[in-house]
Order: C-alpha cells, then sequence, then structure tokens
C-alpha cells in the first residue's frame, strides 16, 4: 500500500469476535450475525461467505464502490470464492493470486502463527489445497516466497495494468482529437 499511492485496502465486515489488537473499522467492520444477515438482504456487499459454517465475512459494496469513483485502487484480500464473484460483477477488475512457495510451507506458517489449534489447522491447510485449483481462473499468480521480490511483482501488476489501453479512454480521447485537428492540415 505505501508503495501504490491512490490504492486503498478495503475493509471486510465479519461476524467473528474482534480480537484485543484488532481495531473497528481498521481491521474490520465487527457485525452480529443479524447486522450481518440484514446485510446481505439489502445486497450491502460485493461478496460474502460464511466460513465453516460459523463466522461471516464480506466486502462492503458502498465502500469500495465510493472509492473506485474516486479514482483510487482497491485491494481486496478476499477468498478465492470472493474473487472470482468480484470477477463476474467486475470483468475488468484484475485478480491476483498470492500462492506460497510450497504447499507444505502453508502448513509451516499456519503452526507459527499459534493462534489455532491443530483441528483449525488441519482444516485451513485442507482449504488452501482447495483454493489452489483456482489459479487457473487468476489473471496473475505471485508466489509469496520473499515478501520484497512479492510486493515489487504485485506493484508491477498495478502499474502495467494502469497502461492497458482499455483503461486510458481519456487519452485516446484526446488523441483522437488532435488527430482530427491534424485532417484540418494544409496538404502539398
Amino acid at each position: 500500500m505505501e508503495r501504490s499511492p491512490g490504492a486503498k485496502l478495503s475493509v471486510s465486515a465479519t461476524t467473528r469476535a474482534k480480537r484485543p489488537q484488532e481495531i473497528e473499522g481498521v481491521n474490520y467492520f465487527f457485525k452480529t450475525q443479524d447486522e450481518f444477515r440484514r446485510m446481505i438482504e439489502a445486497d450491502e456487499f460485493l461478496e460474502y461467505i460464511q466460513v465453516f459454517g460459523l463466522n461471516y465475512y464480506g466486502t462492503p459494496r458502498a465502500f469500495v464502490e465510493e472509492e473506485l469513483d474516486h479514482g483510487n485502487d482497491i485491494v481486496l484480500e478476499i477468498d478465492v470464492n470472493g474473487a472470482m464473484k468480484v470477477k463476474a460483477a467486475y470483468p475488468d477488475s484484475v485478480c491476483i493470486f498470492i500462492a506460497p512457495p510450497t504447499m507444505s510451507d502453508i502448513m509451516t506458517r499456519l503452526y507459527g502463527r499459534g493462534t489455532e489449534n491443530e483441528s483449525a489447522i488441519l482444516r485451513r491447510y485442507r482449504e488452501a489445497f482447495g483454493e489452489m485449483r483456482f489459479l487457473p481462473q487468476y489473471d496473475y499468480v505471485v508466489v509469496n516466497d520473499v515478501i520484497d521480490k512479492a510486493v515489487n511483482a504485485v506493484c508491477h501488476i498495478v502499474d502495467a495494468e494502469k497502461c492497458r489501453v482499455s483503461r486510458n479512454g481519456e487519452l485516446i480521447k484526446h488523441y483522437e482529437e488532435e488527430l482530427n485537428e491534424d485532417d484540418k492540415l494544409p496538404t502539398d
């Protein structure tokens, strides 16, 4: 985020319990089950999911659309199902799959957190393994082995996407206007 001016991290909503170090509106918008369900019914999410039949997670639509209207890039940290929903709703969105160097690295990282018990770690590992099957549906893949290298790769993708002809309508319009002016130039 520091390397990409105009990029904003979307804050997700969740029904899971707030951890001591987390800040409302910074880490998540913490909602009750009833509040979250009301938001679903009102179509206030770009995507949402109920994880393991327990807690809901979702991307509030209003924040994302407001930031896009202001010309900002929005970064969503979401699972593969959510990414596919966003891709369907916003076909020009750019999906980057952040992949581990190896599947065993996922297990090492999950144990290293020290936040979950053995069965939760195994469940998350199985889920991560299943998510890898979505990789071909993404636009890009970045292997998260060396953090600076991975960050640089994501920044290069963002920069390249900003250069797409399809994202530069105003520039093309400007050139077309200049070309029309050239049609009025005297000929030899």
